[in-house]
């Protein structure tokens, strides 16, 4: 009867044990049922992120390729501008030395001119009472009209300036 008992005993905690061994599988299998659900939802939102990412990426691909576009639209009117600019550079050059040649010219004939009244005022002087001829009196009033009097300020001096370089650009054009 003791190997009785004592079977009976070990087939008792023989049951015991499976029980709790079913109880531990049971709960790891829900853990890697739960672990299965999560590394499912996982490769869902993987699959989906691809999916916006490839579309991102086109969308990208397309903006680049309308930006190239537009730029080799914008291409030549850049090559205008450019030489728009090297024109406006070679213009502005070009009056800077007609202006310096002019202002030459004028500074030379501006001092004849001041040596010529100088002359006819020392002619004057000495046929005081003469009346003037009709040449004379024409450039008496060329001189009274254009000759700037010793008075003025110099900062007018800029306005016959602008009249002759008006006027050399209006010949030019011409």
């Amino acid at each position: 009867m003791l190997t009785q008992v004592s079977i009976f005993i070990i087939a008792i905690a023989f049951a015991v044990l499976v029980i709790f061994l079913i109880k531990t599988l049971k709960a790891a299998q829900g853990s890697l049922d739960k672990v299965t659900q999560t590394l499912q939802d996982v490769q869902k939102t993987v699959d989906e992120l691809s999916y916006e990412i490839k579309q991102t990426v086109r969308h990208a691909n397309d903006i680049t390729a309308d930006v190239d576009h537009k730029l080799k639209q914008v291409e030549p009117v850049m090559e205008s501008v450019r030489n728009l600019g090297e024109v406006l550079s070679e213009v502005t050059l070009a009056a800077k030395q007609a202006s310096t040649a002019l202002m030459t010219r004028f500074q030379k004939s501006h001092s004849a001119v001041g040596k010529t009244s100088r002359t006819e005022n020392a002619i004057k002087s000495t046929t005081p009472n003469r009346p003037l001829t009709a040449t004379e009196r024409t450039v008496q009033s060329y001189n009274a009209t254009y000759e700037e009097p010793a008075a003025k300020p110099a900062k007018n001096n800029w306005l016959g300036y602008v009249d002759i370089a008006a006027g050399v650009w209006q010949k030019m054009r011409q």
